[in-house]
């Protein structure tokens, strides 16, 4: 078996394919956009080269075949964060064979001790943590749009290696069926009477103030949290010019207090059920059509809760219970209108128990599990789990 090193636009589309002859049979694999992965290691479209470094390699049998693959990067503001240094792997993928996967973990490994880290987390992204982070450990199905999604032995051969969990994080999902339980349905309608909070999903026409409401609340709420920087004027407006598309307004959700913004829930339609399961990576008519076709006739029935957040002046005041219950009534309410089936709750780490029980409290229950590993270099030094944020 060889590696190579990703550093020519042949190299990089076969990065790209490799993946395909792991899920040939697979009937839930959904083939990523090659634009949603070939962003990530771009310097003119990823803002944490600025800060950061990025490498790939590709891994090869005997016969000249691809049979792994993997990426390894660091940026200073994640990596300054923690006891030590600590970069991340991610990306990937392997046939069902221990050796060629420890080549793939070891060359990661190296790569990143050379540029000073101590430590990677995997799998994760060279970027923000609601797309491509966790291996998938349980709940085996479809995956929504930049999710993670991999064979079940991955699990195996990132323990053998000896990563270990740094944390889970759980999908919750709720059938819009059944109304929210009345004690629960009771404690919202008590947060909307408190004076001066509001809550109110965003009107088609508002998508520019979204954004700027959004970046408001998002830089007081997520800032301080590990690995977390502040988000721009810029990223905020790219954001929503990224889902002007394919958005649904009911879906974006923000709380008031005497007017101002101070929290938000945010659900996009899945866009692997709009259009990306039902082209070979790459958008073009095909993809437009299918957007356009789902999108007029309500075909998608997944909501997905991708971010939520409230400014640390008005949390544990129950105004997140309010937002959620709130929006969730409203999907409920207007399923025949919608034509969703589910609402999906991405990213809820088992380091946050009040999110945890906020989706319990709307009659979601755990749905997925990903786990966060981190491996360290020294393997004498203590490990230790996530700590609450």
């Amino acid at each position: 078996m060889k590696i190579k090193k990703v550093d020519t636009a042949a190299l990089a589309k076969i990065f790209l394919e490799m993946p395909l002859s792991v899920y040939a049979a697979d009937k839930n694999y959904i083939r990523p956009l090659n634009s949603d992965v070939e962003n990530v290691f771009n310097p003119q479209k990823n803002s944490l080269f600025t800060i950061g470094d990025c490498s790939r390699w590709l891994l090869f049998d005997t016969k000249g075949k691809a049979i792994g693959r993997i990426a390894a990067f660091f940026d200073t503001l994640s990596a300054g964060s923690y006891a030590q240094p600590t970069g991340g792997c991610g990306f990937f993928e392997c046939i069902n064979d221990q050796e060629a996967a420890f080549m793939l973990f070891d060359t990661a490994k190296e790569w990143l001790r050379q540029q000073g880290m101590e430590a990677m987390d995997g799998p994760i992204n060279f970027g923000s943590r609601e797309r491509w982070w966790g291996l998938l450990v349980d709940g085996f199905v479809e995956p929504c749009y930049c999710s993670n999604y991999n064979p079940p032995y991955y699990q195996r051969l990132f323990e053998a290696y000896g990563f270990q969990t740094y944390f889970k994080q759980y999908t919750y999902r709720r059938l819009m069926e059944g109304k929210i339980e009345d004690r629960y349905a009771a404690k919202a309608k008590r947060i909307l009477g408190m004076k001066g909070y509001h809550f109110a999903h965003v009107k088609r026409h508002e998508l520019g103030c979204a954004a700027r409401q959004f970046r408001l609340i998002y830089n007081k709420a997520w800032v301080n949290h590990n690995g977390v920087g502040e988000m721009t004027e810029e990223q905020a407006g790219k954001l929503m010019k990224n889902l002007r598309p394919i958005v649904d307004p009911l879906g974006l959700w923000f709380a008031y207090y005497e007017g101002e913004p101070i929290g938000f829930f945010i659900s996009i339609p899945d866009v692997n059920q709009l259009f990306v399961k039902y082209v070979n990576g790459k958008i073009g008519l095909r993809g437009l059509f299918a957007l356009l076709w789902n999108k007029w006739f309500k075909r998608c029935k997944t909501l997905f809760g991708i971010v939520f957040g409230i400014v640390p002046e008005h949390q544990r005041r129950g105004v997140e219970v309010g937002l959620v219950m709130e929006s969730a009534r409203v999907f409920i309410d207007r399923k025949s209108k919608t034509g969703y089936e589910e609402l999906q709750m991405n990213w809820i780490g088992d380091f946050n128990p009040k999110m945890m029980n906020l989706a319990q409290q709307i009659g979601a229950g755990i749905y997925k599990t990903h786990h966060t590993y981190r491996y360290l270099f020294d393997r004498t030094k203590p490990f230790e789990r996530h700590p609450i944020l």
